[in-house]
């Protein structure tokens, strides 16, 4: 069971990858796909990622923090692009991906010892 104190990120995480897989979905539904390309492939990229992310947190990995550096820059990417289409799938999956960044960026920050954070260990069954 994830650590109690991590459930807001991979809260995030998991939501982010979702709203971007939909996200995706529907830019190909879209009657002008072909001005959607950026989006999806950023949507499918960030989705990869934040899913990436959870996994890596899930097992404490002492990568986890730097891991969420790259996870909110994606985020951040991603948000800036679908803000700049007005289909609903795609304001919703930037709403999204703000959200992931900012908890990715917190997780990210040094701690008060000047070290990279990392996901807690989990202990062994």
């Amino acid at each position: 069971m994830p650590h109690e104190s991590h459930e807001s990120i991979l809260q995030a995480c998991n939501d982010c990858a979702t709203a971007c897989e939909h996200c995706a979905s529907a830019c190909l539904q879209e009657q002008d796909v072909a001005s959607m390309v950026r989006c999806i492939s950023l949507d499918l990229d960030c989705a990869t990622l934040c899913r990436t992310a959870v996994e890596l947190l899930g097992r404490g990995s002492e990568l986890s923090g730097r891991f969420c550096e790259l996870c909110a820059e994606a985020c951040e990417l991603c948000a800036a692009e679908c803000e700049q289409h007005p289909a609903d799938h795609c304001q919703a999956c930037a709403e999204a991906c703000r959200r992931c960044a900012a908890e990715c960026r917190g997780f990210a920050k040094p701690g008060a010892d000047g070290q990279r954070r990392s996901a807690p260990r989990m202990p062994a069954h």
